[in-house]
């Protein structure tokens, strides 16, 4: 039982980290600027302006953008099904389709990530990635060690 309580409250705080990421103004900042992953804030005459991302190439920030959005879906579509498995599994059976719903939110922010890596900032020498885009990694880290762990993961019998 503390086990699952456990896995439980991993399984949430992996998705505040991933909504986290996904919202917050910090995947890449300088002394003028913070940029997220819909919008840019600049410092200007001593006061914070919202502009969009038109210097990105659009395919590339789409890609991210919709791989960061469904790394969130599926992480919360795997808690779903975790909790609805905890009353519906036969004993001895594994958490299988929770490990993959998982796999594939892990997938989803690894993807996200490194595009934004290798694409986004590449070639920019001011500034340097933000607390959002590290968030995004340890989600990574935290949804593969979930995933793994729902697949290995038997329902006991009580």
């Amino acid at each position: 039982m503390l086990m699952l309580a456990g896995i439980v409250v991993l399984h949430i705080t992996t998705i505040i980290l991933l909504l986290v990421a996904a919202i917050d103004n910090a995947w890449w900042i300088t002394n003028t600027a913070s940029t997220d992953l819909w919008g840019r804030w600049e410092l200007t005459n001593s006061a914070w302006h919202y502009s969009n991302l038109k210097d990105y190439p659009e395919e590339y920030l789409q890609a991210v953008q919709a791989t960061s959005v469904l790394a969130c879906i599926f992480a919360i579509l795997a808690l779903l099904v975790f909790v609805a498995q905890l009353f519906t599994l036969p004993k001895g059976q594994r958490f299988t389709f929770t490990g993959i719903l998982q796999l594939i939110a892990c997938l989803s922010i690894m993807i996200a990530a490194s595009v934004y890596t290798a694409k986004l900032h590449a070639n920019d020498t001011e500034g340097g990635y933000g607390h959002s885009y590290v968030l995004a990694w340890i989600s990574f880290v935290l949804t593969f060690i979930l995933a793994i762990t729902y697949l290995i993961l038997r329902k006991k019998s009580e």
